[in-house]
């Protein structure tokens, strides 16, 4: 865990597990997941499903640590934060986070509309970062 705590480096948040830190500091984690995603060249926004769901999916994996945090807006429009990762047994976990108001406001238009296309068009994209971070 302490990979994936370095990314966030001088604050308080050292010493939480994943549940905590997707409930106590969402809005940190969103903030950070789309610094990340902005920054990258190019970015893919990924088309998904699983029954009768589908989403559009920007991700950041942390592979030393065995752990993926996700943006996913659902064709209902809804967008949540997903995070998933291994336990020291080997287990998987999946913490799934609505956005609410505050938490959308967050995130560019640039991305919103971005992600809103994949999931109507039901195929994945790739574009560069800085087209994304447009508010």
């Amino acid at each position: 865990m302490e990979c994936f705590l370095d990314f966030f480096k001088g604050h308080y948040i050292i010493n939480m597990n994943y549940e905590e830190l997707v409930k106590n500091h969402s809005g940190e984690l969103i903030e950070k997941l789309v610094t990340h995603v902005v920054s990258q060249d190019p970015v893919e926004v990924l088309f998904n499903f699983e029954d009768n769901d589908q989403w559009a999916i920007v991700s950041m994996h942390q592979y030393e640590e065995d752990l993926e945090i996700s943006l996913r807006m659902h064709s209902n429009q809804s967008i949540d934060l997903f995070v998933g990762y291994y336990d020291d047994e080997d287990e998987f976990h999946e913490i799934v986070h609505v956005l609410n108001e505050t938490e959308l406001e967050q995130l560019p238009d640039g991305l919103k509309k971005v992600m809103r296309k994949v999931v109507d068009d039901e195929k994945g994209m790739r574009l560069p970062g800085n087209f994304l971070s447009a508010k």
